[in-house]
């Protein structure tokens, strides 16, 4: 499988979800339905932007919030299925990405785990029942 070239999701690792909400919406950027107070979603384009703590983002990825291990970034790519997760994260895994945190179905009721590019850079491959249209397309 070759994974797909699509980013669904840029989660910014905040100090303050509250204050950041605010700064995004007074650039005129639209709260998306699924926001809440300890995260807020905005869509740019094809690309949803989130905004979570940086404590809070660095926990879900099981990596410290300081130091080489994070940097209050993650990227995402959210698939139409656990299968096609799967089989995203062994891709990546064959080309040289590390697996930081495996696919496992996660507290918010998806599925997830954390791939690290050469230089560390953080990728969510998620399935999220909750969004579908999230997802990018099947690979062919």
């Amino acid at each position: 499988m070759s994974v797909p070239a699509h980013l669904s999701v840029v989660t910014l690792g905040v100090a303050d979800v509250a204050v950041s909400t605010s700064f995004y919406e007074s650039l005129g950027w639209q709260q998306l339905s699924d926001s809440g107070a300890e995260i807020s979603f905005f869509r740019l384009g094809g690309v949803v932007v989130g905004l979570f703590g940086r404590d809070a983002l660095a926990d879900d990825a099981a990596v410290s919030p300081d130091g080489d291990g994070f940097r209050g970034v993650t990227l995402a790519i959210n698939l139409a299925t656990v299968e096609l997760v799967d089989a995203a994260f062994a891709s990546w895994a064959a080309v040289g990405g590390v697996v930081v945190k495996p696919p496992h179905t996660a507290p918010w009721g998806g599925y997830s785990g954390y791939v690290a590019d050469p230089d560390g850079h953080l990728w969510e491959l998620a399935f999220n029942p909750h969004s579908p249209e999230w997802a990018a397309p099947s690979a062919s």
